[in-house]
Parts: C-alpha cells; sequence; structure tokens
C-alpha cells in the first residue's frame, strides 16, 4: 500500500478513535446555562439553509452509504461569504444582506470547503479533484493523489493545495497547470481535519504536522520552519499534533494550535517561535492585539498574553457543552456549543456578554467574520449572521 494510502487510513483511524471518545455513555453532563443581563447589543441579520440533515461523521469515515450533506467552512472576501454543501452546492452570498451572488452545483460529493480571492473560487472532491470557478461558471479540473480536507488556498493568480499526508500542490488559477509540489518525509500519522494553508506577505504559510513552514509561493522552496508543538507520548495517537485551522494573526504574530498539545504564536516576519503553552485542545483559537483565547478539551476556556502566552483568565463555565473554534467580535470573543447557542465574552475578562440562539442544532468549525457580520453554520445547514446594533 502506497505510503499516501497509509496516511490517509491512520488519519481516518485517528478520527474514529476521537469520535467513538466523544460517543461514550461516560461522557460529562454539559454545565447549564448561566443567567446573564447582556451587556451589548446584537442581532441575527439573516439567514439560509444550503445544507440537509446533521453530519454523521463516522458513516463518513468508514464510508457506509453517502453521508448527509452538510455545510463546510465559508471562505470570506471582498464583503461576501462563499460557502460549500458537502453535496456539492456552492454559493456565494452578500456579507451584508444574505443575498446570493450567484450559485452552482457539481456531480459528486465534496470532501473540503471551499477558498475564493473573490472571483475564482476552488472545492476539493472526494475523488481527489480540484475543481476551480470563475464566478459560477467550472474553468478545471486536476486530479491530486491524496485526500484533501483543507480548504485550498486561492491567492496570487494559484491556488494551493495540501492533502492529508500534508503535501503541498500549486496550481494555475486560470488554466490548472501544476506549477510545483511540496512534500517531504510525514509524520507517520496525520489528522483528517481542516489544517493551515494561509498567506503571510510573500510567503505560503502551511502545517506540517506540528510545525509551521513558510514556502515560497512561486517555487515551492523552504523560506522557515517552526515547531509550534513538542508532542509526547507513547504511541503515534498520543504524539499526533497536527496544526489546526484557520490560524489566527495579528500584524506580524500567527498563533495556532496544535491537536491535543499546545497553543503557540511566532513572528511570520522573523520566522521565530514566541511562545508555547502545552493545553489540551481539538479547536482553531481567536486572538486580538492583546490576548489569544481558546477552549480546551474539557471546554474550559483561557486567554493568554499575545506578548508572552502569560495566562491572563480561565472560565470553566462551558464545560462538556461542545464549543466550536473561537472568533473575535469587536471587544468580544465567539463560540458556538452543541445546542447551537452562540455565547459572546468579554475578550479581556471572559464575562458572558450576550448569547443568542440559531436553530437547536451544534455549531460546526469556527465562525467566520467579514467587517461587522458574524457568520455560523450548524449541523442542519443553516447559515447565521449575527450583526452589532
Amino acid at each position: 500500500m502506497k505510503a499516501g494510502r497509509l496516511r490517509a487510513l491512520s488519519a481516518v483511524l485517528a478520527m474514529l478513535a476521537v469520535g467513538l471518545t466523544a460517543c461514550s455513555s461516560d461522557k460529562p453532563k454539559p454545565a447549564p446555562l448561566e443567567a446573564f443581563q447582556p451587556k451589548i447589543t446584537a442581532r441575527q441579520a439573516w439567514s439560509v439553509n444550503i445544507g440537509g440533515s446533521p453530519v454523521d461523521t463516522l458513516r463518513n469515515l468508514v464510508g457506509l452509504g453517502s453521508p448527509p450533506s452538510f455545510t463546510m467552512a465559508p471562505a470570506v472576501r471582498d464583503g461576501a461569504f462563499f460557502v460549500a454543501a458537502s453535496d456539492g452546492t456552492i454559493v456565494s452570498l452578500e456579507a451584508a444582506t444574505g443575498a446570493e451572488r450567484w450559485r452552482t452545483k457539481i456531480a459528486g460529493p465534496l470532501s473540503a470547503g471551499i477558498g475564493s480571492d473573490g472571483r475564482y473560487s476552488s472545492v476539493v472532491t472526494r475523488g481527489n479533484e480540484v475543481v476551480t470557478f470563475d464566478g459560477p461558471r467550472e474553468i478545471w479540473r486536476k486530479r491530486v493523489a491524496s485526500a484533501v480536507v483543507t480548504p485550498p488556498l486561492v491567492a496570487g493568480e494559484r491556488v494551493f493545495v495540501m492533502a492529508v499526508d500534508r503535501s503541498v500542490e500549486a496550481f494555475d488559477v486560470l488554466d490548472g497547470r501544476r506549477l510545483w509540489n511540496f512534500q517531504r518525509p510525514g509524520e507517520a500519522l496525520t489528522l483528517s481535519r481542516a489544517s493551515v494553508v494561509a498567506a503571510f506577505g510573500n510567503n505560503l504559510l502551511v502545517a506540517q504536522g506540528p510545525r509551521l513552514t513558510a514556502l515560497d509561493p512561486l517555487r515551492g522552496s523552504v523560506q522557515w520552519d517552526v515547531a509550534l508543538a513538542s508532542p509526547r507520548g507513547s504511541n503515534e495517537v498520543e504524539r499526533l499534533a497536527d496544526l489546526i485551522g484557520p490560524p489566527v494573526r495579528v500584524g506580524d504574530r500567527v498563533c495556532a494550535r496544535a491537536f491535543q498539545s499546545a497553543v503557540a504564536c511566532v513572528d511570520a516576519a522573523r520566522g521565530s517561535l514566541l511562545w508555547s503553552k502545552n493545553v489540551g485542545g481539538v479547536q482553531a483559537v481567536a486572538g486580538n492585539s492583546e490576548l489569544v483565547v481558546g477552549a480546551d478539551a474539557s471546554d474550559r476556556i483561557s486567554a493568554w498574553r499575545a506578548s508572552n502566552g502569560d495566562v491572563a483568565w480561565t472560565s470553566e463555565k462551558y464545560l462538556h457543552r461542545g464549543l466550536s473554534g473561537a472568533q473575535t467580535f469587536g471587544p468580544a470573543v465567539v463560540f458556538g456549543d452543541q445546542d447551537g447557542f452562540v455565547h459572546f465574552l468579554s475578550a479581556a475578562s471572559g464575562e458572558l456578554q450576550l448569547r443568542l440562539p440559531t436553530d437547536g442544532s451544534a455549531v460546526m468549525g469556527t465562525p467566520a467574520l467579514s467587517g461587522n457580520t458574524l457568520l455560523v453554520t450548524t449541523s442542519k445547514g443553516g447559515l447565521f449572521a449575527f450583526r452589532p446594533q
């Protein structure tokens, strides 16, 4: 069996282990929601639905028939949200109103969410085909060797695609011509969930296990490479520490979580580690110029000082509530939970400022932000946009 297929199989097994643990009958009860008085005002600006029924993750991974449709992480560009559902539906929505700019659908299910530069957009199918559009019009398809779960990055007239084996390929956005491929000996086990592919200045930032690597986007050569975590454990599963996307960038500082291992920040202009703190967790962090905020595997929320990683505050009020990735929203930091509630906390103190409902199903992934419009995605395929009043 080829190395890429072995890594893909390993990724599936790792996620199965995580899923089975989460489904255990011994799972603690979620913390009850506290009564509160709103400290800020925000409202639901609009909502649409492009997905289907809730995600059945284990069924999807083991291939027991066609899984239900679900909505993937949106891309944000030029005042629009670009959204893809696993059934192949792709929609561009005005962030201000939720009105459709365009809609299309491709045959066959998708494995990775959408990337867009505002004009060109790319998705990846479960058949490992990179499909690129000019607006709603498909312009090319190219097959890659390994499965892809991280949304492509479309930037600088290129499409960058990272597979589950952490190989990276660059394509010309106009005609799909393959420009370069980057691959080095990888980890024996990789995580089958969205990781880090992001632009920073003239560099392309990609995850390579627990390491953040800067590549020259023109040639694919390494510019710098920094370990965000030092995995420990007696076996490959315990040492699994892939970086989880999306990363958070403030100025030259780029911060990310390493799966169940650490939260860390680097100076991406210098290619140097600023700090790394050992902490578990499986969802993306958020941040501003002062703090980096995220929840651990038990949904204990912590805020670390962006300058040195010292703990600024912690909160145990949302334990075991299945929190989403974090997103900053003005002076607040936002988490969704497994019951569809969206919690707005003070980034400075962790105090609850506001709580708003969605459709009662779990908030998925990480909320997206376009200007002053916050978009959350639910497992029923709902897209809910919130805006301050």
